[in-house]
């Protein structure tokens, strides 16, 4: 982790050290659409987002691979402007395309506790798609409560709140270049 400072954003709220720099997010988002481009090449692919906070991730990924791809979104909440989990998860919009003719690749921002990533699963293998594989920004296993491992994780961070690069808290920070950590409320 980075020396710990306060960082002033352009809107002048603090938060703490910037965890992940966005110098080390673009460089795995190269590395992962390179693996993403071998694995899937030839194949019909689906990239589907999980609303808001995995956007630029999934923008920046896309961005970066070669070969076509299809984008879906959905959005799923959880959170309700705090800084953890309710534990109730909740489909707010759906994919709207039939996906058992696609290899599909959830982009997600952030794994921690694994509930609302569990429930999007079954609910898109339900759908019989040609295979299934998800892709996350952050991985917080310390805080997992189902088991659930993603089949890429860019970056491992331990059990803090985080924001930035598409992760908010109550709307804020989404913006930031970089992952930074959040002050505990």
């Amino acid at each position: 982790m980075r020396p710990e400072a306060v960082i002033k954003n352009n809107k002048n709220d603090s938060i703490k050290n910037i965890i992940i720099s966005a110098a080390e997010i673009k460089e795995k988002i190269r590395e992962t659409a390179r693996l993403l481009d071998e694995r899937y090449r030839g194949k019909p692919l689906l990239l589907v987002s999980i609303l808001k906070g995995s956007f630029i991730f999934l923008a920046d990924l896309c961005r970066e691979m070669t070969i076509p791809c299809e984008i879906g979104f959905m959005r799923v909440s959880s959170y309700y402007d705090g800084t953890s989990s309710s534990g109730n998860v909740n489909i707010l919009m759906d994919l709207d395309c039939d996906i058992s003719n696609y290899h599909v690749v959830i982009a997600e921002d952030i794994i921690d506790t694994g509930r609302t990533l569990s429930e999007v699963i079954k609910l898109l293998k339900s759908r019989s798609p040609l295979s299934l594989e998800v892709v996350t920004l952050l991985d917080k296993p310390e805080k997992r409560l189902i088991d659930l491992k993603a089949d890429i994780s860019l970056f491992t961070i331990p059990d803090l709140f985080v924001v930035g690069y598409g992760l908010d808290c109550g709307e804020k920070y989404r913006d930031l270049p970089y992952i930074a950590e959040y002050p505990d409320e």
